[in-house]
């Protein structure tokens, strides 16, 4: 016991580790960009009409104390880090004075619905139709339907998406196409409104799905033909235990270990959204909110976002590492 909490120490120390360096790297890069949102601020006022110079000067001061932008850059680090402790990100650059956090709180559910629903169908379809492919070798079917979703898989997922649209949104319109809901919709809780939110996911979920499923089924059935070969599964047949009991409790069981592995990178991910299908269906996600605040400058909500995202999946791996040893008794923490 006192080993493996050794281990999670060390293991929590590295997450601790990659987060500064993560957060760390993508500060100095949003900060380096020639890009001055201050004054971006204040050419947007100046558009307007003329003002009066003093009132300008204190507008800048009081904007690049809004933003954290006084002093040297190591000085706008250090309070950079102050004010991510207590979990202020500041405003928002391009619409001010909403805070980011804010922004981002209103975006994240519907990247969360629709990446964690979409990971989870498509773990469980590639990795149920690639144990049956693997362990049922001869089966015309089986081999048909992974054939297909290989085939699927080295189309980029945007490709796809924008096929999906044409066909689902043109020639035959039966799904939306645009948005998280119908505009002007009822946002009081309803069943109407569940509904209309999960039709309008249907071909976002869908162009993940198609595409991903295939990476899971070739892993699936590579891990169930090296299985299938092993003594205790040979044993298994020769004793007649039947084939679906060997298939779910001797090869499926065993094959799922590194599988939710990636399972769990595949969770930790989600926090980045998936950025050119949430643009092609105008989906409200973080990926979509990314892409608006780079074209608006707004670093604030771009150091925020990527901030997220690092501490997302740096947590998955934590959370993987930590629980490997507890998962497969192989695995040892020494």
């Amino acid at each position: 016991m006192t080993s493996y909490l050794i281990f999670v120490l060390k293991r929590f120390g590295q997450f601790l580790l990659v987060v500064f360096l993560g957060v760390t790297i993508t500060f100095f890069v949003t900060h380096l960009t020639p890009i001055d949102p201050v004054e971006e601020s204040i050419g947007a006022i100046t558009q307007m009409g003329q003002s009066d110079p003093n009132a300008i000067e204190l507008m800048r001061q009081s904007l690049r104390e809004l933003y954290g932008m006084q002093g040297s850059i190591w000085q706008q680090y250090v309070h950079f880090w102050l004010r991510l402790a207590t979990g202020d990100l500041g405003p928002s650059l391009s619409a001010f004075p909403t805070p980011v956090s804010t922004i981002i709180l209103r975006s994240l559910p519907w990247t969360i619905g629709l990446m964690t629903v979409s990971t989870l169908i498509t773990f469980v379809l590639g990795n149920a139709i690639g144990a049956l492919a693997g362990y049922y070798r001869k089966d015309m079917v089986l081999k048909a339907v992974s054939l297909v979703f290989i085939a699927l898989l080295p189309i980029p997922y945007y490709i796809l998406a924008f096929v999906l649209l044409i066909v689902f949104g043109f020639i035959w319109p039966v799904l939306p196409i645009n948005g998280g809901y119908e505009m002007n919709a009822n946002l009081d809780l309803s069943f109407a409104l569940v509904f209309d939110i999960l039709k309008h996911s249907i071909l976002p979920a869908l162009s993940l799905i198609l595409v991903g499923a295939g990476s899971w089924l070739i892993g699936m059935r590579a891990l169930v033909s090296n299985i299938i070969t092993d003594d205790y599964v040979v044993f298994a047949e020769l004793g007649g235990v039947p084939k679906r009991k060997i298939l779910r409790s001797y090869i499926a069981r065993n094959a799922m270990v590194p599988q939710f592995t990636g399972l769990a990178m595949s969770l930790g991910a989600i926090f980045n959204g998936t950025v050119i299908t949430e643009i092609v269906f105008g989906y409200p996600g973080i990926g979509n909110l990314l892409i608006e605040a780079v074209h608006a400058g707004d670093y604030s909500l771009v150091l925020g976002l990527s901030a997220l995202s690092i501490v997302g999946v740096a947590a998955a791996v934590f959370i993987i590492d930590i629980l490997s040893p507890l998962i497969d008794p192989r695995i040892k923490v020494e």
